[in-house]
């Protein structure tokens, strides 16, 4: 039995070289109650794998500062990157369990059904993004059980891990969801760990199957390329008209805006409601400077700036939405986004940087994605700030020609130009398939640099004071 464990481990350690080198990110769960041999399984593996490319992620129960952020977030945190692996003790289960049994942020979550909905959410975007996801049930003897737990608590060196077994949820209770959550997804592999040398070979055995199947998966992908843009594509999508304000309106309004800001923000704060603002929109069309006027009076302690630029290498050895993920806002705080992750159905279809499939799907992901976030209480508002063809020209050519601005004029913006119509296009298709009721968008028209500003932040303002007060929107 030794010697096919040691042959079976050796096999496995292999497969995972494979892995590596083709990019493919490999997550695997332990599930199972206190002292079933989740430890011990999981140790097995750290072992045998290349530590310098495999990380140990534990679940325990939040802390207060985990509580300030998003119910998954630790996850896309510690998301591997490609090629890497995750070994998870405990996992998002355990994770929503805690939070239904034990009514975190019960005020937030009358139906914790909602933080199910994320899970699968989640891992259908990292399954599409051919993430492999691995995930074992440990069962074992309740008397064999009880023997592990009684030598732990013996020995001096271990008592620290008998906080394990009393600060969880029922195991009965546990068992009774776990079971549920394995009847609907057959993709779990439950291990009886009662006879300690089979349980091993057994853990090794699937995982060998599921990496062949994602190596033999992952050489057959086609990776098809293709904006399917339509020849002589219009819109009257952005073809608004707004009453431009005069110099004199444009004063007085702007400071009493501003200051109604600093106000909001305060309120967000002490309400613990995190604000998440997103632009997107034509190259000159005003995007930091609309940004700069909405935190021109904030306090900077409680709010941040994401100005987005291409993906760095570590960036893109990770799903395109970990960068987002990792950067947003902790409960009473303001993230604004310049540019965001709406790259992946703007540039990244435009310029063929993305797959046919994957920009295709980002719709979608990208609808989930923020409905986590508004989940929790967030309020996530997006702004597509729309520019005349020849106005931009104008814009140009005034940046290039004033010194102090020559440095936000490139010969990308240039080259971005000679592609109008495709951005539009998929301008129109992005706004049409994302805005959502939880997420809007507000297409602005930026021609006349001011008024933009007025009705940007007068939107803002509107939509948080009826979050906050319940104010009428208008």
């Amino acid at each position: 039995m030794a010697n096919k464990i040691e042959t079976l481990a050796l096999k496995t350690a292999e497969l995972t070289r494979q892995t590596h080198e083709l990019g493919i990110p490999v997550m695997i769960l332990f599930e199972g109650v206190p002292a079933s041999g989740k430890t011990r399984l999981s140790n097995e593996l750290l072992l045998n794998f290349d530590a310098k490319y495999t990380r140990f992620i534990a679940t325990q129960s939040p802390k207060a500062d985990d509580l300030r952020y998003q119910f998954l977030q630790k996850y896309w945190n510690t998301l591997p990157a490609k090629g890497d692996i995750n070994i998870y003790f405990r996992s998002w289960y355990s994770h929503y369990l805690d939070y239904r049994e034990n009514e975190i942020k019960h005020n937030r979550y009358k139906n914790y059904d909602v933080l199910k909905e994320q899970i699968a959410s989640f891992e259908k975007m990292l399954k599409k993004d051919n993430y492999e996801i691995i995930k074992f049930f440990i069962e074992i003897n309740e008397e064999k059980r009880q023997e592990h737990i009684k030598q732990t608590k013996e020995n001096p060196l271990m008592r620290w891990k008998v906080q394990e077994y009393g600060n969880v949820l029922p195991t009965e209770t546990y068992l009774d969801d776990m079971h549920q959550f394995i009847k609907k997804d057959k993709q779990w592999k439950i291990i009886d760990y009662t006879e300690r040398q089979n349980a091993i070979e057994k853990m090794y055995l699937h995982i060998i199957e599921r990496l062949e199947h994602a190596i033999d998966k992952h050489q057959k992908q086609e990776k098809h390329v293709d904006g399917e843009f339509t020849p002589d594509f219009k819109t009257d999508l952005f073809d608004i008209n707004v009453d431009k304000v005069s110099k004199d309106e444009y004063k007085q309004l702007i400071t009493e805006l501003q200051q109604r800001m600093r106000e909001i923000q305060f309120a967000l704060y002490d309400r613990k409601i995190p604000l998440i603002l997103v632009f997107e929109g034509m190259d000159a069309a005003g995007k930091g400077g609309n940004i700069k006027r909405i935190r021109e009076k904030l306090d900077p302690t409680g709010y941040e700036v994401n100005g987005i630029s291409a993906p760095t290498d570590v960036e893109l050895k990770h799903h395109y939405l970990w960068r987002f993920a990792k950067d947003m806002p902790r409960s009473g705080h303001i993230e604004l986004f310049d540019r965001s992750w709406y790259g992946r159905v703007l540039v990244e279809r435009i310029e063929g940087f993305a797959t046919t499939k994957e920009w295709q799907r980002a719709y979608d992901e990208i609808n989930s994605f923020e409905k986590m976030w508004t989940d929790e209480g967030a309020i996530l508002l997006k702004f597509f700030l729309t520019l005349d063809k020849d106005e931009q020209l104008k814009r140009f050519k005034d940046r290039e020609q004033n010194v102090d601005k020559q440095w936000k004029i490139t010969d990308e913006d240039w080259r971005n130009r000679e592609k109008w119509d495709l951005y539009v296009e998929a301008s129109h298709d992005m706004i049409e398939k994302t805005n959502t009721s939880y997420a809007p968008w507000l297409v602005v028209p930026a021609d006349h640099k001011k008024t933009s500003r007025i009705e940007i932040l007068k939107y803002i303002i509107r939509k948080c004071e009826k979050v906050l007060w319940g104010v009428k929107d208008y």
